[in-house]
């Protein structure tokens, strides 16, 4: 006996196959969509580099990963010819025997530097054989910075008679939040440096949900709550421009580097 498909299915994979991707995000997409993008001129991916680690008793551990996600998707958007990788999340966090830096805390995750930048390296290598050609770096966290850094300079130097360009972008961490919170009037101890107004803010805008509200509390430093700043100073409006400036700066500095970093 033979089985028909019923309609409604027989309909559906009948739409889907004539649906284009709407999506920036690598993981969202098919292989064959992928080349067909590729080929079509979408040749610049961002590599986005976040990190798991304590950001005080009010925010969540993936604090980067969530954040740093959303502004590379919405730089791809605005770039238009651009996708996002899967984001980089075991980052360098500090020594794991005697734990240093936010290892002290529980959740946090850890890798040595040379084997972050190890996968970060072949992650770009598998880009470029891929057939992008501008593959661009963009850290969250500033232990990722100096490895980006590294990684971008190695590759370039390699791949110097290519078309291929690895863009570490400087323009985009930490940015210009912190400053532009100082000259709103707030006091820089207050803007502080780590799960303080800058994320926390971003937070308030993007998704409250990965914020304990009953929890922002002044920090008091590495070693007491891991907060350095005054999380409770912040405010949804503050999140709103301090990611529209990030933003923009990665994408600016993205359609710059795809023209300078060539000859």
């Amino acid at each position: 006996m033979r089985f028909a498909l019923p309609l409604t299915a027989t309909c559906l994979a009948g739409t889907l196959m004539a649906q284009a991707p709407d999506t920036v995000f690598l993981e969202e997409l098919t292989w064959t969509e992928l080349r067909d993008l590729v080929a079509a001129g979408t040749t610049t991916i961002i590599i986005p580099t976040g990190g798991t680690e304590q950001n005080g008793p009010h925010m969540v551990l993936g604090k980067h990963n969530v954040l740093v996600k959303h502004k590379a998707g919405e730089a791809a958007r605005r770039l238009g010819d651009a996708l996002v990788a899967p984001v980089m999340a075991y980052v360098p966090e500090g020594d794991v025997d005697p734990p240093t830096s936010h290892m002290r805390f529980p959740g946090t995750i850890t890798t040595p530097p040379l084997v972050f930048e190890q996968v970060l390296e072949y992650a770009a290598r598998s880009f470029k054989q891929h057939g992008f050609v501008d593959i661009a770096l963009l850290g969250d966290s500033g232990g990722n910075q100096a490895s980006q850094a590294a990684v971008a300079e190695r590759l370039n130097a390699e791949w110097a008679d290519t078309p291929v360009r690895v863009h570490h972008l400087t323009d985009y961490y930490p940015g210009q939040g912190d400053d532009w919170l100082v000259e709103q009037g707030v006091a820089a101890e207050d803007v502080g440096s780590h799960a303080g107004m800058h994320d926390t803010a971003s937070f308030l805008f993007l998704d409250p949900s990965k914020l304990r509200l009953d929890q922002m509390e002044r920090g008091t430093g590495p070693t007491g709550n891991g907060v350095v700043g005054h999380p409770g100073r912040s405010t949804a409006a503050f999140g709103e421009q301090i990611l529209e400036m990030q933003i923009d700066a990665a994408v600016r500095q993205i359609e710059r580097l795809r023209t300078s970093s060539r000859p």
